[in-house]
């Protein structure tokens, strides 16, 4: 799997809004190997946006394409500034629910020291985590530049996340959380999208 992430400020959220329904519409159907989007704006303006392919070559090929070019000028506009990009082939997925039926996402940037472990404590203790916290219904982080990510996590509601957030953490899972705590490079930046723009192949 290949994942771009981009980022930008914008002044006017639902001209953004209104750009990425137009892309869904109109280029989502010529887009081979796209696998899907999460986007949004945050309450001070900021955009991010996590787009999905199946390779690096399929995203290649859309991203070289008249129309898609066209698009992206189009969309530059509702930006006050330039964006940036992130591009990687080492993602994480993980699963619980439906992503896309998430009513709040929370993207979260950072930079970590063992991505190698870090991959490892990801994917331990999932069953234990799912009863846990049955209000995240999955989670994507995308890993660049040795040892920078981006990780989006998809919930039920903003208000059952908090609620989650508050609860006691039972022993093993304090510990993996505590190790991963330990391999970062410093506290992650927070981006909570509110209302979240997800989009699939139909």
């Amino acid at each position: 799997m290949f994942v771009q992430v981009i980022q930008g400020q914008v002044a006017d959220p639902e001209q953004a809004h209104a750009a990425m329904d137009r892309w869904m519409e109109e280029l989502a159907p010529e887009a081979s190997g796209w696998l899907g989007t999460t986007a949004g704006v945050t309450t001070d303006g900021q955009f991010i946006a996590l787009a999905r392919f199946d390779s690096a070559a399929a995203a290649r090929r859309n991203s070289e394409s008249p129309a898609q070019d066209k698009w992206w000028h189009e969309f530059t506009s509702v930006l006050t500034g330039e964006a940036t990009f992130h591009d990687t082939e080492d993602v994480v997925l993980d699963t619980s629910g439906d992503p896309d039926a998430a009513g709040f996402v929370q993207v979260m940037q950072g930079s970590g020291n063992n991505p190698d472990r870090a991959r490892e404590l990801m994917g331990r203790h999932r069953d234990e985590w799912t009863a846990f916290r049955p209000e995240i219904l999955g989670s994507e982080v995308a890993m660049y530049d040795d040892g920078d990510y981006t990780m989006a996590m998809f919930f039920t509601t903003e208000a059952e996340a908090r609620a989650g957030e508050q609860k006691e953490i039972p022993p093993d899972l304090q510990a993996d959380m505590d190790e991963m705590n330990s391999l970062s490079a410093g506290p992650p930046a927070f981006f909570d999208l509110e209302q979240p723009w997800l989009y699939s192949p139909r």
